[in-house]
């Protein structure tokens, strides 16, 4: 078991990791270290962003093997389920090992059932907490966080969860965190299709496309997507590089497919949006934020 103290400054609190200091994950790092009484240890291979940790009051590690020998609880904020079944195996693999990993990465469910099988043999137990809303919720501590555990782990990991979500949500057993966060993904990208569409049949009968949203959003057709995402980006039309790329949008909501496959379900509206992410993707905007969806439903792709 791991959380060995290193020096009294260590000995008094708990001791939490972090790895993956990305977009998401640096401002949530950040909240955790900020919020919680705890020292928190970072590690991330790109040295900027650990430094970056570091100014905030936490301590640089220079592997995941070291995180792992000092603290007992580690948090992961990661691309995709590829890094985080190495990272695990990093940390599960270490002399000292933590005894709680929280996957707070978007991950295929299957497969984190199956990496917590693994782990839970190694004695270390595997929670998946994947976080919804934009950058700015994680720069706020407002995410919405579905977590997969059992009741005694989600008890004790809520107060940490809370520094970083203002929703912090228990979706039940292992994986379900992550069904709740892949559906949620699901339902945002067919509302944005649906609104690309609304907003290309409104402008091409005559109907000024902002007064047009201004009005769905007063009646039943409103939405978070609506007056947020849509409103700022296909009225302007301005879809910036440094957002929520289709690349991610597709990588999500294939992750709603595979499951839909694995539970023998079809989805036809979720494949259709599939396939207008990646139309938009191969028309160069796979960088751009995913509501450039719109040039491929209003024919400039």
């Amino acid at each position: 078991m791991s959380g060995s103290t290193e020096g009294s400054n260590m000995a008094d609190k708990p001791v939490l990791g972090f790895i993956g200091l990305g977009v998401m994950g640096s401002r949530m790092c950040a909240n955790l270290i900020r919020r919680s009484d705890a020292n928190v240890v970072v590690y991330d291979p790109v040295a900027e962003a650990a430094d970056a940790a570091a100014v905030l009051g936490a301590r640089k590690c220079g592997d995941a093997a070291e995180v792992a020998r000092i603290a007992e609880i580690v948090f992961l904020s990661l691309p995709s389920i590829r890094e985080v079944e190495t990272v695990c195996a990093d940390l599960a693999g270490a002399p000292d090992r933590p005894r709680i990993i929280v996957d707070m990465s978007t991950s295929d469910v299957g497969r984190t059932r199956a990496l917590a099988a693994r782990l839970k043999d190694r004695g270390v137990a595997l929670v998946d907490a994947p976080v919804a809303r934009l950058r700015q919720a994680a720069e706020d501590g407002t995410l919405l966080i579905t977590v997969g555990a059992d009741e005694p782990l989600f008890a004790e990991l809520k107060p940490f969860l809370s520094c970083m979500g203002s929703d912090v949500v228990h979706a039940g057993g292992t994986g379900n965190g992550q069904v709740m966060k892949i559906l949620n993904n699901m339902v945002l990208f067919l509302n944005m299709n649906a609104l690309a569409e609304a907003l290309t049949i409104g402008r091409a009968a005559g109907v000024d496309g902002a007064l047009l949203f201004e009005t769905l959003a007063l009646g039943s057709a409103d939405s978070f997507a609506l007056r947020r995402t849509a409103t700022a980006t296909m009225i302007p039309d301005e879809f910036p590089v440094r957002a929520f790329p289709t690349n991610y949008a597709i990588k999500d909501l294939a992750l709603a497919l595979q499951l839909a496959r694995d539970e023998g379900i079809d989805v036809p509206a979720a494949s259709q949006t599939m396939d207008l992410l990646e139309r938009t993707r191969d028309a160069g905007y796979g960088e751009n934020y995913y509501p450039a969806m719109i040039k491929l439903v209003d024919g400039r792709g």
